[in-house]
């Protein structure tokens, strides 16, 4: 496969997108001290579980992107880590965290 670069460029840059986005999302949220309804403290509650939730969601990506700016450095980029087959170029222009081929992704 031609350069690495451009893949660990897009991933650098994503990851430092998803970190952003954490932090926005990590920030406590003021509901106000005043005494709310049922309705608004359940509201607030699901607002908190939300967020935690999506935090939890951009982690395990942000951890793809790590295991795959590893594997560039690593010299290994690009190929599948169940069956050790190419990632075709597609998929990494698309997914570029990619870890398995398109045959190993159908079959987890």
């Amino acid at each position: 496969m031609e350069t690495m670069e451009p893949y660990r460029v897009k991933l650098q840059a994503e990851h430092e997108r998803l970190m952003k986005e954490i932090e926005e999302l990590s920030k406590t949220r003021d509901f106000g001290s005043d005494v709310d309804s049922g309705d608004e403290e359940a509201s607030e509650g699901e607002d908190t579980a939300n967020r935690l939730a999506m935090i939890e969601d951009i982690k395990g990506r942000v951890n793809e992107i790590e295991d795959a700016l590893h594997l560039i450095a690593a010299g290994t980029y690009g190929t599948c880590t169940r069956c050790g087959e190419p990632i075709s170029k597609e998929t990494l222009d698309l997914v570029p965290e990619s870890a398995l081929c398109a045959a190993c992704k159908k079959a987890s």
